[in-house]
C-alpha cells in the first residue's frame, strides 16, 4: 500500500493544525494564488535531482508521478516498497529548506528545525 508525505511552505512558527488545515484546504480545492515558493521550488529540485519525477526510474520511489506541486506545498505518494534512505533525504530537504513535513496517515507534522541567530 502507498502512503503520502508533504512538504508545505508556512511560516516557521506555524502551529501543527495550521498545517493540517492548509492540507484539508487543498483537498476541498482552495489554492494559494502566487507563485511557486523559493523553498517549495528548491526541495523539488534537490529531491528530483536525486529520484526524477518526469521520467522515473524502475527503481523510482514515487507511486504516482509526476509529484503534486502546488505554489506552497509539493505532496509525493510513496510506493510502499520506498527505502528508508528516501525517507531521510525527503526529510533531511524539508528541514534544508524551512518546510514543514506533514505524514497525512496520521496528521503527524515535522516543523523545520529552528534556528538561533547568533
Amino acid at each position: 500500500m502507498s502512503f503520502d508525505l508533504i512538504v508545505w511552505a508556512l511560516p516557521p512558527q506555524a502551529s501543527t493544525a495550521q498545517v493540517r488545515q492548509a492540507q484539508q484546504r487543498c483537498h476541498q480545492g482552495e489554492h494559494v494564488q502566487s507563485g511557486p515558493m523559493p523553498g517549495i521550488v528548491a526541495f523539488y529540485r534537490a529531491i528530483t535531482a536525486s529520484y526524477p519525477d518526469q521520467s522515473p526510474r524502475a527503481e523510482s520511489p514515487w507511486e504516482v508521478t509526476p509529484l503534486h506541486c502546488g505554489p506552497d506545498h509539493i505532496e509525493m505518494r510513496m510506493r510502499e516498497d520506498c527505502p528508508d534512505q528516501v525517507l531521510l533525504d525527503i526529510e533531511r530537504l524539508a528541514a534544508e529548506h524551512g518546510l514543514h513535513l506533514l505524514d497525512p496517515q496520521d496528521g503527524t507534522v515535522y516543523p523545520p528545525p529552528v534556528t538561533v541567530a547568533g
